[in-house]
């Protein structure tokens, strides 16, 4: 068996790994650490997130490095200002017995000059964003002239950001003798790129295959209809009541909605997406490792940085559009050699995508049913029966027995754990009880085509609605679906069966969003114009002239003859004005605990 004793490294880490509790090296460590110690090469390392890659490449960085020289050596870029600080927490842990070896983060959102004061006071190894540096060498805050060594950490997902041209610009300013170290997930046209540029010949080593799932995740897939969506969520997270999550959004706007109504259902959980500020972010992830948050929702550029070991499952709330990003949200479970679920909810149409992961990933996914109410109702009592069993006994309620033992006196054991249960166990009996089935039946074609064309549901808690807009103002079936949408503050599948005519149109939502719709558009009105919503008596293709209500085509503003929008209809953000604001309330909804306590 492999041991740190045998790669090579000196005896000041030696005794640092072993103060960390380290005691076999990870498979990337064990193929990257003699190679870098034993020649001076460069090397392209493909690893997935969570296999310790940091001191694949820390230690062997760390004992090259000559801490009687005081200027900078060693360059480590990452992604974000999480991972940064990560990474360097990590390096000064791996070289606390290496007297005068400093290790400075870089990153933005701090003071820049506090930064470039550290560099000056001496700083071998500095590790940073690529914003942040590419800064600091612009003011000439930083001299990156005479490295040894450059490491691109999660150089997949530094392009993924956007950061190619600052790579280049700060590679330029490094010396072309130096070495670089690429590691990375996954290897995109986009590494290839930088490999090929950057890098003399560099030795390459993969841990597993290209492009592949790590062997210690499980990837499952639960199929819906488009607008049971958030309901899979919730019995998701209900099935598994110890669950520590991370719920991927592709949007802001969807990872906040979500955020919110698993808070207003009793969850514990917070939203992480670009919007918030740095504060916010730091303030959200010390909850969450912690464990006061057990479902952090969020997109997929602020979750990159995120290093948490026991996440036991993350859940893809909507599939991302690149393949590779699916790889990384799975790789934030099962890490550090301990298990972890991927789980996907997919509506039929997106069937097609779960056989593209699998090809990619080299990984097959499994089928499953989203639990019915009655199955988690059982998981959820023998949940709650073990909470009870295993419950430490707080002996300060010794002096309340007496009164405790009187007023339960009369009842026999088997009654008093029916009572006990029962008082967590009954609301949430009752809110599961009869509910329906949410797994979406076996696809067929022209149902499928309909659902994807249309947005159709045939779910009987479906409202439709009347508008007073139609294609003569310049709508179609998606942009008045838009329209509707970005003013009411709802989500993407929230507004479907949009049947748009010529002066007027009729779309559909689920009955919970009736009241706020209605709320939005009373006397609402763009450029003078009341826009008229109406729940509709009528079918589609069946209205037979306009519907009875308290406004009509004939009040002051409408003008039949000539729209009031401005070209084109409805543009999105470059089109009319909306003279309304709508500030979506959550308080307005119906607020339900969902879980045991």
């Amino acid at each position: 068996m492999s041991t740190f004793d045998t790669l090579g490294l000196d005896a000041p880490l030696i005794q640092a790994i072993q103060d960390l509790g380290f005691t076999k090296p990870s498979e990337v460590q064990q193929k990257a650490i003699p190679i870098l110690l034993g020649e001076e090469t460069d090397l392209v390392a493909l690893a997935q997130t969570g296999t310790g890659k940091t001191a694949a490449f820390g230690f062997p960085l760390i004992q090259k490095i000559d801490p009687t020289r005081k200027h900078t050596q060693g360059l480590i870029l990452s992604p974000t200002r999480e991972l940064c600080l990560q990474i360097t927490n990590e390096i000064k842990l791996y070289a606390k017995y290496i007297p005068g070896l400093h290790t400075v983060a870089i990153y933005g959102g701090a003071s820049i000059t506090e930064q470039a004061s550290q560099i000056k006071r001496g700083a071998q190894i500095v590790v940073a964003t690529p914003g942040r540096m590419k800064d600091m060498i612009n003011r000439g805050l930083i001299n990156i002239t005479q490295i040894d060594y450059c490491i691109l950490d999660e150089a997949d997902e530094m392009l993924n950001m956007g950061f190619y041209e600052d790579i280049q610009d700060i590679l330029s300013n490094t010396p072309k003798e130096k070495r670089t170290w690429l590691f990375s997930a996954t290897m995109p046209k986009e590494v290839s790129v930088i490999a090929k540029k950057f890098m003399n010949q560099p030795v390459e080593i993969t841990v597993g295959s290209k492009n592949s799932g790590a062997s210690t995740i499980v990837h499952e897939y639960y199929v819906a209809g488009s607008r049971d969506r958030y309901q899979a969520l919730k019995r998701l997270a209900d099935a598994h009541p110890e669950i520590f999550s991370v719920v991927f959004c592709r949007t802001k706007r969807d990872c906040q909605k979500v955020a919110e109504n698993l808070i207003e259902d009793g969850y514990n959980a917070a939203a992480l997406h670009g919007d918030l500020s740095q504060n916010q972010r730091d303030l959200v992830m010390s909850s969450f490792r912690k464990k006061q948050i057990q479902m952090l929702v969020a997109t997929d550029v602020a979750a990159r940085g995120i290093d948490v070991d026991d996440i036991t499952h993350v859940i893809n709330y909507q599939l991302p559009d690149e393949i590779e990003t699916y790889t990384h949200r799975s790789g934030r479970t099962g890490r550090a050699g301990k298990e972890g679920v991927s789980m996907v909810i997919v509506t039929r149409s997106e069937l097609r995508k779960i056989s593209h992961i699998e090809k990619i990933i080299q990984q097959k996914f499994t089928l499953k049913n989203i639990p019915t109410g009655m199955e988690i109702c059982e998981i959820q009592l023998f949940a709650l029966a073990n909470k009870i069993k295993n419950t430490e006994i707080n002996h300060d309620v010794d002096e309340y027995l007496p009164k405790i033992n009187e007023v339960l006196d009369g009842l026999t054991k088997e009654e008093l754990i029916k009572k006990i249960v029962s008082v967590e166990f009954g609301r949430f009996y009752n809110y599961y009880n009869k509910t329906r089935d949410l797994n979406a039946s076996e696809p067929s074609d022209r149902g499928d085509r309909a659902e994807r064309s249309e947005g159709y549901s045939s779910n009987a808690d479906s409202v439709r609605y009347f508008i007073n807009v139609g294609s003569r103002d310049g709508f179609n079936w998606g942009t008045l679906k838009d329209f509707i949408r970005d003013t009411v503050g709802l989500g993407k599948d929230d507004v479907y069966k949009v049947d748009v005519k010529d002066s007027f149109s009729f779309f559909n939502s689920d009955t919970t969003a009736k009241d706020i719709i209605l709320e939005t558009f009373h006397e609402f009105k763009v450029d003078g114009r009341f826009i008229n919503v109406e729940v509709s008596t009528e079918g589609p293709g069946n209205f037979k002239g306009k519907p009875k209500g308290k406004r009509d085509f004939d009040r002051p503003g409408f003008k039949k003859s000539k729209p009031s929008f401005d070209k084109g209809g409805y543009q999105g953000k470059g089109g009319f004005d909306k003279k309304k604001k709508f500030e979506f309330d959550p308080a307005k909804k119906s607020k339900r605990r969902q879980g045991f306590g």
